[in-house]
């Protein structure tokens, strides 16, 4: 028996003895990220960023100048995962900010949920320049999603490998810890205490989606199923779809056809730049 057999056969029985207990383990658990160190190829573009400090705390990377882009990772993610799209974005002359999301980096706190996400946006929109797009990955995306329904405003918005809602995710994750159904049940409403919003509303199919956006996902992505894409698209009727055939979760964050996607996008709800004939289509 593995590892992960045996946690999960302990949660399976625990789960039913005191299903409270486990629950409200899992829970810290699942909103408790690791801070896990950048990989040698994000290291030259970390060294170039010029780091910024923003209301409460908030840690952000910024780089470039020109219209802004913000940029927000996904669940232990970091900025400079985005690393070539920002080079490309920086030389086509928009200034990027990429934020380090609550309990991510050396932004505060112990823990961080996609509403926690989604207000940092909205505090970092409120201090920076009117926004050019918002570009954000998996649970960065989600909370870009739900920032707009907040009030977080720009020309346009991207997600990428995102889920459209989030009670899937939660179930996902009871269901592979091993938690039965009624200890599955007590995780679910904590998570929802704690972010302090229904699971069940934050679902894009009640969300009013009124910018131009773009929906990016990859077919072989093993952490959301690419369906989750078609979903938000079609409840997002400015948005267009862009379905890569390789790029997994993260691999797709470098992926050309990516990138020209959010540059032509850029284009089509900006000014005209000059750096943009640069872009190699």
């Amino acid at each position: 028996m593995n590892n992960l057999s045996l946690i999960r056969g302990i949660h399976a029985t625990l789960g039913r003895l005191a299903p409270y207990t486990v629950a409200r383990r899992m829970r810290r658990q699942f909103m408790t990220p690791r801070n896990l160190p950048p990989r040698e190829w994000e290291l030259p573009l970390l060294a170039s960023a010029e780091r910024i400090t923003l209301r409460f705390g908030l840690s952000a990377l910024r780089w470039g100048s020109g219209p802004t882009v913000l940029l927000m990772h996904g669940w232990e993610g970091r900025p400079t995962q985005f690393a070539h799209l920002i080079e490309s974005l920086v030389k086509a002359g928009y200034g990027v900010v990429a934020l380090e999301g609550p309990a991510h980096g050396r932004s505060p706190g112990h823990e961080a949920s996609v509403v926690l996400f989604a207000r940092a946006l909205l505090e970092a929109a409120g201090e920076l320049p009117p926004l050019e797009a918002v570009i954000g990955h998996s649970m960065g995306g989600a909370s870009a999603l739900l920032a707009s329904q907040m009030g977080l405003r720009a020309r346009a918005l991207v997600s990428i490998s995102a889920p459209s809602r989030i009670l899937g995710p939660l179930r996902s994750f009871a269901r592979f810890m091993g938690l039965p159904p009624k200890a599955q049940a007590h995780f679910v409403r904590l998570v929802e205490q704690h972010a302090g919003i229904p699971a069940a509303h934050l679902d894009v199919k009640r969300y009013q989606l009124d910018m131009p956006g773009l929906v990016v996902h990859a077919v072989d992505d093993p952490v959301v199923p690419p369906d989750e894409a078609r979903v938000i698209h079609e409840a997002w009727f400015d948005s267009q779809l862009l379905c890569l055939d390789r790029g997994g979760h993260q691999r797709l964050l470098a992926d050309p056809g990516l990138i020209g996607a959010v540059l032509e996008l850029l284009s089509q709800v900006g000014e005209p730049r000059t750096a943009m004939a640069t872009i190699a289509r």
